[in-house]
């Protein structure tokens, strides 16, 4: 199989999607719905990507990131931030905590899947 991705999304049909697609895509997708053990759920997945939503249940995306970019082993990993708000202040946030890329819903399953082989190529 290819490289494994871990989805970090609270609804179900999102993650679906992504799942679909990037799994025809070649990549091995392991899914998650919830903020507040997302990175004990990272350590056991060891991802290649992480697609992590700001907003989830338990903590939001923003706070994740900080945490796993202040481990050393996660320091290099790219990760794909989606969310509904698309202000200028949420972009900035979300590089502030270390995101590799930012993309608002809706989005196509076309750029997801080019973002996500630009982040990780196979």
């Amino acid at each position: 199989m290819g490289k494994r991705v871990l989805v970090i999304e609270d609804e179900p049909n999102i993650t679906e999607a992504i799942r679909f697609f990037l799994s025809r895509d070649g990549w091995e997708v392991f899914a998650h719905s919830k903020g507040h053990d997302a990175l004990e759920v990272i350590a056991h997945r060891k991802p290649d990507l992480l697609i992590l939503d700001v907003m989830l249940p338990g903590r939001s995306g923003y706070e994740i990131l900080r945490d796993l970019r202040e481990q050393p082993e996660w320091t290099e990993l790219p990760v794909l931030m989606l969310t509904a708000r698309g202000q200028a202040k949420d972009r900035e946030m979300a590089a502030e905590a270390g995101a590799s890329r930012f993309m608002t819903k809706p989005f196509s399953n076309s750029d997801i899947l080019e973002a996500v082989r630009e982040l990780a190529p196979v």
